[in-house]
């Protein structure tokens, strides 16, 4: 009986088998998630190495002339402004874009994780994998 009672139990804790065609999109759609986060952080990445370029520019600017013009693209408008001024908001900017970054390496590294434990479940092989 109480073997009865524990496989009972037993099944009502698994999760529903997937079918074929529900594990073949399940599939795709976490290849598709992983690759757009990767492609975030690639762009992302992209963006801070330009803010760190344009930093050390107008660090080496800053010791010479602090009040030298500068011009800072704001939501698609050119705007004057000092190199004095622009200095701390690049910076804040660069600091933002690396949160970010971290965020989604993050998110990226838990979601290729539960990708391995869906491919180990349904025992998936690909062409590529021996």
């Amino acid at each position: 009986m109480a073997t009865a009672a524990s496989k009972q139990k037993a099944k009502a804790s698994e999760a529903p088998r997937l079918s074929d065609q529900e594990v073949q999109t399940t599939y795709t759609r976490f290849q598709n998630d992983l690759q757009a986060v990767a492609s975030k952080i690639g762009e992302l990445e992209s963006e801070a190495d330009e803010h760190e370029l344009v930093l050390t520019t107008l660090k080496g600017v800053l010791s010479i002339d602090p009040h030298r013009k500068c011009f800072r693209l704001i939501g698609g408008v050119l705007v004057e402004r000092t190199v004095k001024d622009v200095i701390p908001a690049l910076q804040t900017n660069r600091d933002g874009i690396k949160r970010v970054i971290v965020s989604l390496i993050e998110q990226y590294k838990s979601k290729e994780t539960e990708f391995n434990g869906f491919v180990r479940e349904y025992n998936i092989r690909t062409a590529n994998s021996k």
